[in-house]
């Protein structure tokens, strides 16, 4: 059931919040064994927060839509008194001493906390194979990929063994597994939700947002988890009372752009059909649909591994063994203590990704490399800029293909980061950005639409998706699924 449903039952009280608690660690125990969507659970806190929320309801004292809703959260978000592990040897038994913000938003919004969620190491990754502790199984075929990195918060989601989660978005790794899972997945525009207390990987990119089951819902845990935050001088003074305030209003006077270089080589047939036919409905609706030119996708790909690689090797410095995270006991002085910490509790794809951004930011290449990709992250925001001049939205595909077998690319890293085409771009730029359920390819695996907006305009595209998800076929899709 949805938030909305839920929320109804609960307020009527024809079911408890110890109840539906205990029902969903039920969910978790029958399915988590195949699907490895949880690294923790915080079973006890969830179990003595229902009856206290439980009283909240009874005395119908600060409700809210998300009053006794069951959630999890992916594990780079921290959460005082229980692990935040990154899913990394490096944090395997770090405990942080304090809330992340939108962990401290949901808890006094009344939703209780079941567990983290599995994750690429650092969140880095696009397929949730490189988590020290487990790979994560797509719930539509476990011998697939959930996609990456919030692949624990968007498999969960699908196999509803929480009725929602938040993942963090920097290149796609909220969208992507949206996608080939099923389910949508929200950034939001950057500044939005608070990031104090996500375990940095690119600050300049890193996004929290919500993975939900329907548009509606990812509205309502985004009203309850957006604001400015003392603690985040990057997050946004703007206050949206409701950002589902556009959801059931008149969509006839709306403009969205495709990309043409969204829709050529690289795509699977499958997917373009998909994508093809959901453009076909949106023109049904009334809504006018035109190709346009984005001239510098083919370059986001390269701008944004140079500048997260850049900012992963400079916020990952901090983890030397000494303070906290993992500390070697093979070494004879501090060098090789950093070293051999660093190098037994980092794994593959961390270390790559730090190589690659300490060479970009060295001495002699900074201005190849790293001055470079700043110098085209603006010229692609401007060229976003310049279509949102006449459109309200632009739609294409979120993934070139559904979800591929589990090690299919893990052996080949730029096959893998080629997935994330579509996506990057709208981190580059600090859009919002929605990927919505919108077909299934033969193999009967998801295939996700993804509408970007302008800035700070996610009611807007939180609409154009309502639109789409309240189509027959749609809801036919839906049915299918379940």
């Amino acid at each position: 059931m949805t938030i909305e449903q839920l929320h109804g039952k609960l307020i009527s009280k024809e079911i408890k919040v110890e109840e539906l608690v205990h029902q969903y660690y039920e969910k978790i125990e029958a399915k988590d064994k195949d699907i490895s969507a949880y690294i923790s659970l915080c079973k006890d806190n969830a179990m003595k927060n229902a009856v206290l929320i439980q009283e909240r309801i009874n005395q119908n004292k600060d409700i809210t839509p998300l009053t006794g809703i069951p959630m999890a959260i992916k594990d780079n978000m921290c959460t005082k008194d229980s692990k935040t592990t990154c899913g990394s040897k490096m944090l395997e038994n770090f405990e942080p001493p304090y809330n992340a913000t939108v962990v401290e938003k949901l808890e006094s919004s009344g939703s209780i906390l079941l567990g983290k969620l599995n994750m690429d190491e650092f969140a880095m990754g696009g397929s949730t194979e490189n988590s020290a502790f487990k790979k994560t199984k797509n719930p539509y075929d476990l011998s697939r990929v959930p996609g990456g990195s919030s692949g624990g918060s968007a498999a969960c989601v699908a196999a509803d063994m929480a009725v929602f989660t938040l993942g963090s978005d920097t290149g796609g790794s909220i969208r992507q597994p949206a996608s080939f899972c099923g389910v949508v997945g929200l950034k939001p525009t950057y500044g939005t939700i608070s990031r104090y207390g996500l375990v940095a990987f690119a600050s300049s990119l890193d996004q929290i947002g919500p993975i939900t089951k329907t548009v509606t819902d990812a509205g309502l845990v985004l009203n309850a988890t957006a604001g400015k935050d003392k603690y985040d001088s990057t997050s946004s003074e703007r206050n949206i009372a409701d950002y589902n305030e556009y959801l059931k209003k008149d969509i006839k006077n709306i403009k969205l752009a495709v990309p043409r270089q969204y829709l050529a080589s690289g795509i699977s047939a499958e997917v373009k059909d998909s994508i093809l036919n959901a453009i076909n409905e949106y023109e049904k609706m009334g809504i006018v649909c035109e190709y346009v030119d984005l001239k510098l996708a083919d370059y986001a790909i390269a701008a944004y591994y140079i500048i997260s690689s850049a900012e992963a090797s400079s916020n990952l410095a901090r983890y030397d063994g000494i303070k906290y995270g993992y500390h070697s006991e093979n070494y004879t002085n501090l060098i090789e203590l950093y070293k051999n910490s660093r190098s037994e509790g980092f794994g593959a794809e961390v270390k790559r990704r730090i190589m690659l951004g300490t060479y970009a930011l060295s001495s002699g290449y900074y201005d190849a490399y790293y001055k470079k990709a700043l110098q085209v992250r603006t010229l692609i925001k401007n060229e976003f800029d310049k279509i949102f001049e006449t459109y309200d939205g632009i739609i294409g595909p979120t993934a070139p293909t559904t979800a591929y077998k589990i090690g299919e690319k893990s052996e080949d890293p730029l096959e893998m980061y080629l997935g994330d085409v579509y996506t990057v771009s709208v981190n580059i730029a600090g859009l919002p950005a929605i990927s919505i359920p919108c077909g299934f390819d033969s193999h009967h695996l998801p295939v996700g639409l993804q509408i970007i907006g302008k800035a700070f305009d996610e009611r807007k595209i939180l609409q154009i998706a309502y639109a789409y998800e309240q189509q027959s076929s749609f809801q036919g899709l839906i049915k299918e699924a379940k």
